[in-house]
């Protein structure tokens, strides 16, 4: 597997970082790519490979920045986009965070690694810890805002660390000054799919979740991680246990199925939930999982429309916040299909929503209504008045949504 071109781009199109390993593709490919990516037909997002003029191009979207690399043979498209995480990955571990200001204050480092990564287009080496021996510039973090980590559910006892302190690099002058940092960081993040039909009820939900480990350990030494004594593996069709039937008879938290990395040790796992790990140099997934078991979803959203003349009509949209008060949701955003006859959206917040924006996209008649942050039990409701150009719209409840929430 070999690619002709890599490069790092802003989305606003500024080209980060670039490097050219087989000088057959023209070298404004950049702008191509870039250009194809924001006008994509009918306003979609583009997917993440496809061809144009006889050019392969292949892109991952992380944390603001495009990762891009580009072939003018038949390779692996997953391959290749497995190979730009891992790049990704990599960067992130030796410049402590993924962004902006962090590749352009540390564009030596960068390039550095990207030398050792890839030799005229093969990918060579992408693991961190293999890397080391090999890397002798220092990275330069940036300063980040402090944040608090997330949690998750199967843990025992959750705690809540600055989330800034796995912003840290892999190498640091601790390490040559002989003072080592001795730390390791756990993170547990979800992402939630839920769907409900018209009338509010729950049809389908699933949670997708890894629990993301950050080490800065001295020596190699073998850490033991606990989790949810209650913890069942398995559909509840009697084979709810991963090994044996520990757990059989109890109410815990339940997963339909795992995947555990490579480092992990499970000869305890059948008997006392706990993994034993040898933690390589990183970041790297511990272990993912993905549960089907009922939960309560942490919002809920209710549409009604109503015509009131001949070519107009009114949407009411409400979402509740279903966690509690002490929580929030940041980043909400809701999105509304709406009939293909509809000109215009007018919408009407309540007087007192404060961080709340809608956006009516004409070019996909699509409503977006977004909220900065949404603070448990909480309830907003949005109106809108929607005209159309014609008379009547046939099946005009058909035509609408489903309405999409997403949130972080």
């Amino acid at each position: 597997m070999f690619i002709s071109q890599f490069y790092i781009l802003s989305l606003r199109g500024d080209t980060i970082i670039s490097r050219d390993y087989r000088y057959d593709v023209p070298k404004l490919s950049s702008e191509t790519f870039f250009r194809k990516v924001k006008f994509w037909e009918d306003g979609e997002e583009a997917p993440p490979v496809f061809h144009l003029d006889g050019v392969n191009y292949f892109h991952i979207k992380m944390t603001g920045l495009l990762f891009v690399a580009t072939s003018r043979n038949n390779v692996s498209s997953s391959l290749i986009l497995e190979g730009l995480q891992r790049v990704a990955g990599v960067i992130k571990d030796y410049c402590g965070v993924l962004n902006e200001d962090a590749l352009r204050k540390n564009f030596i480092l960068v390039y550095e690694l990207l030398d050792e990564i890839m030799d005229f287009g093969y990918v060579q080496n992408t693991t961190t810890e293999g890397l080391k021996p090999l890397i002798f510039n220092e990275p330069q973090t940036p300063p980040v805002a402090a944040t608090k980590s997330r949690t998750g559910s199967i843990f025992s006892a959750p705690s809540r660390n600055p989330a800034n302190a796995t912003q840290k690099s892999v190498v640091s002058g601790d390490s040559k000054s002989g003072k080592g940092r001795d730390e390791i960081f756990v993170d547990i993040i979800e992402k939630v799919s839920v769907t409900f039909n018209a009338s509010g009820y729950m049809l389908t939900n699933e949670i997708d979740g890894s629990i993301m480990v950050k080490s800065f350990l001295n020596g190699n030494p073998t850490v033991r991680v606990a989790l949810n004594e209650d913890l069942l593996i398995g559909k509840n069709d009697g084979t709810a246990s991963f090994m044996g039937d520990y757990g059989a008879g109890r109410l815990g938290v339940q997963l339909d199925d795992c995947n555990f990395h490579s480092s992990v040790k499970l000869d305890d796992f059948e008997t006392e939930r706990t993994l034993l790990l040898l933690p390589p140099d990183g970041e790297f997934a511990l272990m993912n999982y993905r549960s089907t078991a009922e939960f309560t979803p942490p919002f809920k959203v209710v549409t009604a429309i109503d015509e009131t003349g001949p070519y107009v009509a009114e949407l009411v949209l409400k979402i509740r916040a279903e966690f509690p008060e002490n929580n929030s949701g940041s980043n909400v955003c809701l999105k509304m299909p709406l009939p293909k006859a509809t000109t215009r959206a007018s919408c009407q917040l309540a007087a007192s929503a404060t961080g709340q924006s809608t956006e009516w996209m004409e070019n996909t008649k699509t409503l977006v209504w977004n909220f900065k942050k949404l603070a448990g039990k909480s309830e907003h409701v949005l109106r809108c008045k929607l005209t159309f150009n014609q008379e009547r719209v046939c099946n005009l409840k058909r035509e609408m949504g489903p309405a999409t929430l997403n949130f972080t």
